[in-house]
């Protein structure tokens, strides 16, 4: 029996450790490119970057626990029962109680560590991450601020400067402009040839501040009763300190964060009492937020209960059924814990039946199927069947063989397409060989591709559907919306499904010998491998088509679906909130210029109180500034006319120029008016054509094109690494041998996880400029590339 015990533990242990990794991974990814901006912008210490990764962890590890859990009973039990283990132990005179008490002790141990990390590390983590938001938020500020783009979020203050150099603890920045909008229809006006950036110390007075050393510059001031009072003063130096109103990160300063991050009894007190002070968090919001303290850590069991006669009864399909079992019941629980939530806080449950329903109604299945098929009883049958259906769905998924499979269906036929090819052009290739692989790896591919996708179209729905109950969307629009959302996770999971099916279908062909056969008969390495190279070439262009013609319309649809989902105000791509702008870009020595607005009709193309700003291109002293009450776009001048205002021109600390007017024009203001309809657009719903031509546009502008210029280059970046990937796992998956499919699970995610934070601490380098967006966009797929053809030519061949 203690072989037994040691034996089961070990199989269910392992799976949940791999399952429990996965899940983590894949949360943990939302939060990680915000950690690795902090590290490339040297706005934080390594310690401080280490304490956010810490604390962002037990959060995710609240609901990834019990998954965990869950995972290694289902793929560990059925596994044992694929290979007729179970069937051999229970003549041996195991019963179905002796699968739970056995199985219990990993339940306990994940209860256990459940609700240690629930009422003890994730609390102090949610403080944590709140209180280091704060302290950061300073000091990203002041790093946050990039070359010619208007930076408004310091308090009463507008910012604008055409180059920075980042330093640790310092900044420098050139030809500074920054506007006192105190008085917003007059701004007090500050110039600097160059300006030193310090940061106010942590926890000190000065910690909300940055302090600005302006070098040779000077400040114009206008009274905004009397607009012929004008004041000028130039400067050497001078120190201006700042006031930060940095936004918070979103997923540090969350509307619900404040609740977690509140200690056991804190909750227990306020769930006690009524707070007239806070009527936005009645006593339900903390009582129900000290249930869900202790309910997840309790499915813990209550998934082990209804998860082990789901996986005696597996006695086919093997971890494939446990897969589509995980799936399915992940998604059975957490819909039910996710609205028994939304009930409870709109009063139609109680707290405690909100929370701790899923747990009940797994509890009760699980117990009464236990017992009947504990005795043989109707449950036994009711479950032999679940797992054989279960067991011929798997089967159809990962068999490619025959007409009717469902891989046959969902894969396409690369081999026969080939095939015509070589008719028609008379090339040796695909030969029969080369048919078999390439059919062995599409069929991998698309049941890879197919599980992943269901995944996040799961862990997508249960964020949402607090949401969806809360403004009682309709489950069409829900649909259209998820329906919509299929084809952007298609396009960034495909790299990950290119990597797992390489290592699926060439570790399958080493386990069975087929490698070796193939290799006997005087086949090379890198003919066999020729065939999946060429499919994952060809899905690599598939790729990049799909995102130049499909994928950006089926992210507008899906973005403004979910905007209707959230209950959110139509979006539109204009910004109106737009009242700063610089001028065209000029080479030949003009004035720089900057246009601030109060108003802008794009349809009528009129402007309400707009000031023209010209600059010294050398020295960036103010020379000229117009003023007027209004100006509109005259075609028939192709000029714009100004009425009720006035024009100065300066000379040092005197105005050489003061010239009111009624209606004038000034030719030197060749900006279009279609050139202040700039348009917001996310990069993810443009074609590369599309995103080229935007970033031209808004360059000159004023705005921050430095990561959408990274993007731009990851457009032909990202298709590439599937076949990167798929380089780097061949050597992986022979090298695997007869380890069994866990160490190609292992070996996937940590390629996985590696690939991620490269491609992400690369691509936070880019948007800092601390490297060419060519580079930033490439260099994994470089870095990749070389290390798996390094490997691979090390491989026997």
């Amino acid at each position: 029996m203690r072989i037994f015990t040691r034996y089961i533990l070990r199989e269910v242990t392992s799976h949940a450790l791999l399952g429990g990794a996965l899940f983590t991974f894949v949360i943990l990814m939302r939060d990680l490119g915000k950690v690795l901006d902090l590290v490339v912008r040297d706005s934080a210490s390594f310690g401080d970057v280490l304490r956010i990764i810490a604390y962002t962890l037990p959060p995710a590890l609240t609901v990834t626990i019990p998954m965990a859990v869950l995972v290694g009973i289902l793929l560990g039990l059925s596994r044992l029962a694929a290979d007729s283990e179970i069937t051999a132990m229970r003549a041996s005179g195991m019963g179905a109680l002796d699968f739970v008490g056995i199985v219990s002790i990993v339940s306990a141990v994940g209860l256990a560590l459940s609700l240690f990390n629930s009422l003890y590390l994730a609390p102090r983590a949610a403080s944590g991450l709140i209180s280091m938001g704060e302290t950061l938020k300073n000091s990203q500020a002041s790093f946050e601020v990039q070359p010619r783009v208007f930076y408004e979020d310091f308090k009463n203050y507008v910012l604008y400067m055409q180059d920075v150099t980042p330093g640790a603890g310092a900044a420098k920045w050139r030809h500074v402009f920054l506007a006192d909008l105190t008085q917003p229809a007059t701004p007090h006006i500050t110039t600097a040839d160059s300006a030193i950036v310090v940061a106010g110390a942590p926890n000190s007075p000065d910690a909300q501040t940055i302090r600005l050393h302006l070098l040779n510059g000077g400040q114009h001031e206008i009274s905004p009763t009397n607009p012929a009072q004008y004041d000028i003063s130039t400067f050497s130096s001078m120190d201006i300190p700042i006031q930060t109103e940095a936004p918070g990160d979103t997923h540090l300063g969350r509307l619900d964060t404040p609740i977690v991050a509140l200690s056991l009894p804190e909750l227990w007190r306020r769930g006690r009492a009524y707070d007239a002070s806070n009527p936005d968090h009645p006593p339900s919001i903390y009582r129900i937020q000290f249930n869900k303290r202790f309910s997840y850590p309790f499915a813990c069991l209550v998934l082990m209960l209804i998860g082990v006669p789901l996986g005696l009864a597996s006695k086919r399909g093997g971890k494939s059924t446990g897969f589509v079992l995980t799936i399915v019941l992940v998604f059975i629980y957490y819909f039910l814990s996710s609205v028994g939530e939304a009930f409870a806080k709109s009063g139609r449950l109680s707290p405690f039946l909100g929370i701790w329903g899923a747990n009940l109604i797994f509890a009760a299945a699980g117990a009464f199927f236990l017992y009947q098929m504990s005795r043989g009883g109707v449950a036994l049958g009711v479950f032999a069947s679940i797992g054989a259906w279960l067991s011929n769905l798997a089967t159809r998924l990962t068999s490619g063989a025959g007409p009717d499979s469902l891989a046959s269906r969902l894969t396409p036929d690369v081999a026969t397409l080939l095939r015509r090819f070589r008719s028609t052009f008379r090339v040796q290739f695909p030969l029969l060989l080369d048919d078999y692989v390439m059919r062995e790896y599409a069929t991998n591919f698309g049941l890879v591709l197919f599980s992943f996708s269901t995944l996040f179209v799961i862990f997508t729905f249960f964020e949402l559907i607090g949401d969806i109950f809360r403004n009682r969307t309709p489950l069409v629009t829900v649909g259209e919306y998820l329906i919509n959302l299929i084809p952007f996770i298609l396009y960034n999971v495909t790299p990950l499904c290119a990597l797992v099916a390489v290592l699926i279908t060439f570790g399958a062909l080493s386990r069975t010998s087929e490698m070796t056969a193939m290799k006997s008969s005087g086949i090379s390495l890198y003919r066999i491998i020729t065939p999946v190279l060429v499919t994952t070439l060809l899905i690599s262009a598939t790729l990049f088509a799909f995102d130049e013609l499909y994928l950006p319309a089926a992210n507008r649809r899906q973005e403004a679906l979910r905007s209707i989902i959230k209950d959110k105000p139509a979006q539109t791509f204009l910004r109106p909130d737009i009242n700063w702008i610089s001028g065209e870009t000029t080479h030949n020595g003009d004035p720089s210029r900057i246009f601030y607005y109060q108003f802008f009709n794009a349809d009528k193309d009129s402007f309400a109180n707009i000031t023209v700003f010209e600059f010294d291109p050398n020295t960036f002293a103010l020379v000229k500034r117009i003023f007027a009450t209004s100006a509109n776009w005259d075609p028939r001048v192709n000029s714009w006319v100004f009425v009720n205002g006035w024009e100065r021109t300066f000379s040092g600390e005197t105005v050489s120029n003061y010239q009111p007017f009624t209606v004038t024009t000034f030719p030197e203001v060749k900006e279009q008016p279609s050139y202040f309809k700039k348009e917001f657009l996310p990069s993810q719903e443009m074609s590369y054509a599309e995103l080229s031509h935007y970033i031209d546009d808004l360059r000159q502008s004023g705005f921050n094109t430095r990561q959408l210029s990274v993007q731009l280059n990851k457009k032909l970046a990202y298709p590439l690494i599937t076949l990167v990937m798929a380089i780097l796992a061949i050597p992986f998956s022979l090298s695997m041998g007869r380890k069994g499919s866990l160490a190609g699970i292992a070996t996937a995610i940590g390629l996985a996880i590696t690939y991620w934070v490269v491609a992400l601490l690369f691509e936070s380098m880019g948007n800092v400029n601390a490297l060419p967006p060519l580079l930033a966009a490439w260099t994994p797929d470089l870095l990749f590339g070389i290390a798996g053809v390094y490997l691979l030519l090390r491989t026997s061949t």
